[in-house]
């Protein structure tokens, strides 16, 4: 009998660290300690992450603390394309670019988390001036009368939140 007992601690040691180690590999999260997360499961949502100057705001998915960085990660729900959306590319650029301002300290890298994918974009200074450079033109054109449009897409054009009020909606 007391042989039995230290086996099956240890086996139902070993099942709860696979299964842990599963769980963490399905939420696209890098090793680490989580500091924030945006995901109702875990409990109260937290406040989101704020820069004055550039006026936006956001809430990663994740934010990972690993080997004194802030790595932030996105989940999506869908599966992963055969590389990620630009506009994927640029929340999480913005993610990046807010814990820098936030927190001080510039992650090296973010997580695009998809079902079946992921991909770990570098935050770069070239990718941070272009996401500046977007932010710049989104205010200019917030500005503006009379914007464009900027797709030929109906079922785009069907979900977009502006479509009572476009003058150029194509459906």
């Amino acid at each position: 009998m007391p042989l039995y007992l230290p086996l099956a601690l240890l086996l139902i040691a070993i099942i709860l660290f696979w299964q842990s180690n599963r769980q963490r590999k399905e939420t696209g999260l890098p090793g680490g300690r989580v500091i924030y997360t945006d995901m109702g499961e875990w409990g109260r949502v937290q406040k989101p992450l704020y820069d004055a100057k550039m006026r936006l705001t956001g809430k990663p998915d994740y934010l990972v603390e690993r080997s004194g960085n802030i790595i932030p990660v996105e989940v999506k729900s869908g599966r992963a394309p055969d590389a990620p959306y630009d506009s994927h590319i640029y929340q999480l650029a913005s993610y990046c670019y807010l814990v820098h301002k936030t927190m001080g300290k510039r992650p090296p890298y973010g997580i695009i988390h998809y079902k079946n994918r992921d991909f770990a974009v570098d935050y770069t200074p070239a990718l941070e001036e272009k996401l500046l450079e977007t932010l710049s033109e989104m205010r200019t054109d917030d500005r503006r009368r009379n914007v464009a449009c900027s797709h030929s897409s109906a079922a785009r054009c069907r979900s977009c939140g502006y479509r009572k009020i476009c003058d150029q909606r194509l459906a």
